[in-house]
């Protein structure tokens, strides 16, 4: 019995990661095909086989401005839905998100220090962002040390004491802001992907593959976690090392994420949400589906980015809110109905 339970699991996941894949895959075609400098499938064929000075051109933008913009597109994605997934399953919170914990805020100092120094966008202010990001980490992990790391309210009061002391420096260090520094502030705090080059896809494909690995692994132990802890420490799971490897699994992931791209919402909080109703509520189907289903998600909505404006483009952050909001809305009336 057990055994036919896990070959149908087996082939539940295999089925709806094969469908997600394929979605992903159309995504990331679309994203290649369409543009401001040309558009359509045949692109793509053209720039393969460049007969002239503009099929070079075109072929340039394809794999040197696009592919890698659409794989970064993918890798955020993945990362903020499987990200918001772990930390609604951790705090037992369907509101829970990505940010909840004031890691973006930590990030976002990091970032606009670094912009206020002058520093490159790669790597000088990627690296004051994951900087920050990781100091706000450590700072609630000192604040929710010893058992309260296991009270999801002490958890959730550290990162909304955070957030709220962030959110005052980010508005501090705005208002010094005079020239046109500013601009660049404001598209990072927005979510932006347009920087996005081949040394990004490796640096992020290096951070998080790992992280992805390492939630997948512990997909089963949510699904029990979500049981009671009573129920879990009698099948003999260390709930506190559990609770305190997927947090910081998934808080380095984020900061990573943010330190590339900026604040990009609603992704973690909307996507597991509308899987969930769709799969159901196990992890093992879900954390799969979330990296496929979110990565899928986030390249279509920088295409809308990139193509809905007629000269030049928008932040990705604000077509995700644009979209996430009014969804997320619609979600939680079929889920109270």
């Amino acid at each position: 019995m057990n055994a036919n339970l896990t070959s149908a699991l087996i082939k539940r996941i295999f089925t709806v990661s094969f469908i997600l894949l394929l979605l992903l895959f159309f995504a990331m075609v679309l994203g290649l095909s369409e543009g401001s400098t040309g558009g359509g499938f045949s692109a793509i064929w053209r720039s393969l086989n460049p007969s002239n000075a503009d099929d070079a051109m075109l072929a340039s933008i394809i794999w040197k401005i696009r592919l890698p913009r659409v794989l970064v597109a993918a890798l955020v994605g993945a990362a903020l839905s499987s990200g918001g997934l772990v930390f609604q399953a951790l705090l037992k919170n369907p509101l829970a998100e990505p940010y909840i914990l004031g890691i973006s805020g930590g990030a976002a100092i990091g970032a606009i220090i670094g912009i206020l120094l002058g520093l490159s966008r790669f790597p000088g202010v990627n690296l004051t962002a994951f900087s920050g990001s990781i100091t706000t980490l450590l700072l609630i992990l000192l604040m929710a040390s010893g058992k309260s790391i296991l009270i999801k309210d002490a958890l959730l009061l550290s990162g909304v004491m955070v957030n709220a002391f962030c959110s005052a420096v980010i508005m501090f260090l705005i208002s010094l802001t005079q020239d046109a520094r500013l601009h660049n502030i404001m598209f990072w705090l927005m979510g932006d992907l347009s920087s996005s080059d081949l040394h990004q896809v490796g640096i992020l494909s290096i951070l998080l593959l790992p992280c992805f690995v390492v939630i997948f692994r512990y997909s089963n132990i949510m699904n029990i976690l979500l049981l009671g802890d009573e129920l879990a420490l009698t099948m003999g799971i260390h709930i506190k090392r559990v609770t305190l490897i997927l947090l910081t699994t998934t808080t380095f992931m984020i900061s990573a994420t943010v330190s590339h791209c900026g604040l990009i919402g609603f992704v973690g909080l909307v996507i597991p949400h509308l899987l969930r109703m769709i799969l159901g509520p196990d992890h093992r189907i879900l954390v799969p589906a979330c990296l496929l289903g979110g990565g899928a998600y986030m390249v279509f909505c920088d295409l809308l980015a990139r193509v809905l404006p007629a000269q030049g483009e928008m932040p990705a952050g604000v077509i995700t809110a644009l979209i996430g909001a009014p969804l997320f809305i619609i979600l939680l009336k079929k889920t109270a109905s």
